[in-house]
């Protein structure tokens, strides 16, 4: 049995681009979790008169970018506090990218849809930034 190619989550990245031309990515510090955007296929019913065994068929849609959250260690006022916030209350989409362990990359047009900052007495302050995806994903390093 071949040995397993499963990945530890650790030296992940998080960057949105700074908007300018040709610009360039930011990291945003303290992530604890990413978590992806869960893209999903609308269901086009195509059920017809003839449909075999009465049961109803369907076909790929249009597919829904979905929105992707992640948690870091909140720090307010720290550069990517500031960045989070202008960001939130802009509306500006900007392309982020998620950058995996092994190097492969997510990158896609977003906007910071909210932000929840929790700070539980005794422990850590964190926030959990949720991000509407507003198009598709280009994924890269995969056989390049």
């Amino acid at each position: 049995m071949p040995e397993s190619q499963a990945l530890m989550a650790y030296d992940i990245g998080f960057a949105i681009h700074d908007g300018e031309d040709p610009g360039t990515f930011e990291e945003l510090a303290e992530v604890n979790e990413v978590t992806p955007p869960n893209q999903q296929a609308d269901d086009i019913d195509v059920t017809h008169q003839k449909s075999p065994n009465k049961t109803r068929e369907y076909i790929a849609g249009m597919i829904e970018p979905g929105e992707m959250t992640l948690s870091l260690n909140w720090i307010p006022g720290g550069p990517t506090d500031i960045t989070i916030q202008a960001l939130k209350v802009s509306g500006a989409r900007r392309q982020m990218r998620i950058t995996w362990p092994n190097g492969i990359t997510w990158t896609f047009t977003g906007y910071i849809k909210g932000f929840e900052p929790s700070s539980q007495l005794g422990d850590k302050m964190t926030g959990t930034v949720t991000i509407k995806v507003a198009g598709s994903t280009a994924i890269s390093g995969v056989g390049d």
